[in-house]
């Protein structure tokens, strides 16, 4: 018997945005049904946005879910089909992120999350409280607006499955998928042959492979078919959500959706053959399993999933029916996800923040390059969807450049629109370099912005004039015999007149050019940077939002050299091979200012570092013991020890300038986000002396395996 099975969606929804997030639901429901599915799942949260964070602590959260609820059920789109909407629900005065399934304006089931997401960027049980009472089930009393509506007084709310006339499905719910049990194993082996799993899972470089193995996981010894809805686009806030939709069965993916897209709803099909799960299953040690398995409460409802007939199968749908050659899931190179996911969440703050743009402060270096490229890349997949004709990007593009009353307009053109809506400036002082103003025009030349070159000396030098004339001391870089202190107070002045000018020029430039409204600040400060702390506080890596607060350095030096080939920008050839450089001090035949030289440690080590500190969870002596095994065989026991201490001497130092980070895309899973995902401390005792005492004396007691004598570190280098 074919079963025509729809996941439904990877929705683009808002958090707080109830009118939008229903339009788009039921947009989906609709698109289902007309694919001939008679189920429908949505993303996690779907009716409030999974990101409204403390407003799920707000009664008027609940009430305005429970209203659109309303509107879904009472709606033509959602009779003659089952559907999982996930909403937030209080129960007895406690709040439960739950799914709500219903059907024909009933709702059959109420089942609330048991395994919450509460780490890294996650702080579900801040919200919401795990349903504790496993395969147990209680009576939840409507609100008054859904009794009008289902005529219904009370529904089972609890850990139960929905048995229909040919099949039995049972809800998973993101988070629990990825816990060691996982609660389709019990609910497979009492006879559940649909899981649905509704997530609100974000983007996170190289991430994706996990989780379609724990999909197809699943359901490779159990049997089964997994249908896989996720939320795609930004929410509101640092993350943005990568869809990828999918349905699997028996550990075979059937159905993928895209990753990266500008779609608002996107739906994704697949028939299945449910005979296929029961042959799958008919082994002799899962029987014996199964047969003594407890049994799950089951929610009847008068109604089949199967279509009956194969004929009334459409011919595209066929590509996942059970039998066929399985799909071979299609992952992005880390280059391609950089190019993708940025661009996309950037597209979403720029149309749902109703400004007119992005300025950037294009340096000619890597970091304000990979920025202004990423922006580029969001133009593109504007005129290809535009192209395509897609009708909310090309209302979007229209309001965005102000021609919303010209219905002729259609962004075409990546570098037309980049010239419409992208605007880039090179502010250069004295210590600058031909070469970077250079490579800035010839970068903004071949993308299309708006470009302004200026030179701000006169600035700098006015405010360094009223130093001198309060003070009667006249400040001078190193290099013309200053102190340490004068140096780093001449290179913090130009970095922060830069951000000053920054925001006059994106909240004038539209006037300028005969346009309404102003612009959005793009950062470009990296998270080995961030990490390091190598940056001036409010300097010009303040700003509005940063699409590479969370890209290492090397993986945009990748994806520069990705998109020289695939945008086909000859340009980027320069950028990769230039020496990383503030250019805050003064060039001399003698002296150059170098990045890496100034903070003490490649980009490469940074990125070692920051793993261990953050994903392996190791404080200065333990990464110190990790890295003597892993860099034991090219530098001694000390030297090791000297980097280790100069790395948490730098990052404790400068923890401070984390919390006033610039909201970044999230897409490394050692970010050193204060504000959202690396919750530590901002006042650190930075000499750690009893660590880094430890150290030393090991790295003195430890053979030297690189064939070189280090020295114990002068500690005074680090104060």
């Amino acid at each position: 018997m074919g079963h025509l099975i729809t996941l439904a969606t990877s929705l683009n929804q808002w958090a707080l945005d109830f009118q939008g997030n229903l339009e788009r639901i039921l947009a989906s429901i609709a698109i289902a049904k007309e694919r001939g599915a008679r189920l429908r799942v949505g993303p996690e949260l779907e009716i409030p946005g999974y990101g409204c964070l403390d407003h799920f602590l707000e009664g008027d959260t609940v009430l305005h879910s429970w209203e659109v609820l309303a509107k879904i059920l009472s709606s033509e789109e959602a009779m003659g089909i089952v559907c999982d909407i996930g909403m937030p629900v209080v129960h007895k005065n406690v709040i439960y992120n739950c799914r709500v399934i219903i059907h024909d304006r009933k709702i059959l089931l109420i089942r609330p999350k048991m395994w919450l997401a509460n780490d890294g960027n996650y702080r579900e049980l801040r919200y919401f409280t795990p349903w504790a009472k496993h395969r147990q089930w209680e009576d939840h009393y409507l609100p008054r607006i859904i009794q009008a509506v289902t005529k219904q007084i009370k529904v089972p709310l609890g850990d139960a499955v929905i048995s229909t006339l040919d099949t039995c499905f049972g809800v998973e719910l993101c988070e629990e998928l990825f816990t060691p049990a996982s609660p389709h194993i019990l609910m497979g082996l009492d006879g559940v042959e649909i899981f649905t799993n509704s997530s609100g899972s974000h983007h996170e470089l190289r991430k994706l492979y996990t989780r379609v193995e724990l999909i197809k996981e699943a359901t490779l010894k159990l049997g089964g078919i997994y249908l896989y809805a996720n939320q795609q686009g930004c929410d509101g806030d640092r993350l943005y959500y990568d869809g990828c939709a999918m349905i699997a069965v028996n550990g075979r993916v059937v159905a993928q959706g895209s990753q990266f897209s500008l779609n608002d709803v996107e739906v994704v099909t697949a028939t299945v053959d449910i005979e296929d799960v029961r042959a799958h299953r008919a082994k002799s040690s899962r029987s014996m399993q199964a047969a003594a398995a407890e049994r799950y409460h089951r929610i009847e409802v008068p109604f089949a999933l199967s279509g009956g007939k194969f004929d009334d199968v459409r011919e595209e749908d066929m590509i996942g029916l059970i039998g066929t050659k399985s799909l071979n899931v299609r992952y992005h190179t880390p280059e391609e996800e950089i190019a993708l996911g940025p661009a996309c969440w950037l597209w979403d703050y720029l149309r749902r923040s109703r400004t007119q743009g992005y300025f950037l402060p294009l340096s000619g270096g890597i970091d304000s390059c990979a920025t202004a490229v990423i922006v580029y890349s969001m133009c593109r997949l504007v005129s290809e969807a535009a192209r395509r004709g897609d009708k909310q990007v090309i209302a979007d593009a229209r309001r965005i450049t102000g021609e919303f009353e010209d219905s002729i307009y259609i962004p075409s053109d990546p570098r037309e629109f980049a010239h419409r809506i992208f605007h880039s400036c090179y502010m250069g002082t004295e210590n600058s370099s031909a070469e970077t103003r250079r490579r800035a025009k010839q970068l903004s030349e071949a993308i299309g912005s708006y470009h302004v070159d200026l030179n701000m000396d006169t600035v700098v030098s006015a405010v360094r004039n009223l130093f001198s004339f309060v003070t009667g001391a006249r400040p001078q870089f190193k290099s013309q015999g200053g102190t340490a202190a004068e140096n780093l107070a001449l290179q913090n002045i130009q970095a922060r007149l830069r951000m000053v000018i920054a925001y006059m020029f994106a909240q004038l430039l539209p006037w300028v050019r005969g346009k309404s409204g102003g612009l959005l600040v793009l950062g470009s400060a990296n998270v080995d940077e961030s990490l390091r702390g190598y940056l001036t506080k409010y300097d010009n890596s303040s700003a509005d939002i940063n699409p590479i607060g969370g890209i290492s350095k090397t993986d945009l030096k990748k994806f520069i050299a990705h998109a020289q080939v695939a945008f086909d920008l000859p340009v980027l050839q320069s950028f990769l091979t230039a020496v990383p450089t503030a250019e805050l001090e003064p060039i001399t035949e003698t002296y150059v200012q170098s990045d890496e030289a100034d903070m003490g440690m490649t980009y490469d080590e940074l990125s070692v570092f920051g793993r261990l500190r953050k994903v392996e969870k190791c404080g200065p002596y333990s990464t110190f013991t990790k890295l003597v095994h892993e860099w034991g065989s090219f530098l001694s026991p000390i030297q090791i020890a000297e980097k280790v201490k100069l790395f948490f001497f730098e990052h404790a130092r400068n923890r401070h300038k984390m919390t006033t980070l610039t909201p970044s895309y999230h897409a490394e899973s050692y970010s050193p986000d204060d504000n959202r995902f690396d919750l530590r401390p901002f006042l650190y005792p930075s000499r750690f002396p009893w660590q880094f005492n430890k150290i030393d004396e090991v790295a003195r007691a430890l053979p030297d395996r690189s064939g070189q004598q280090g020295t114990v570190p002068d500690k005074t280098k680090t104060e």
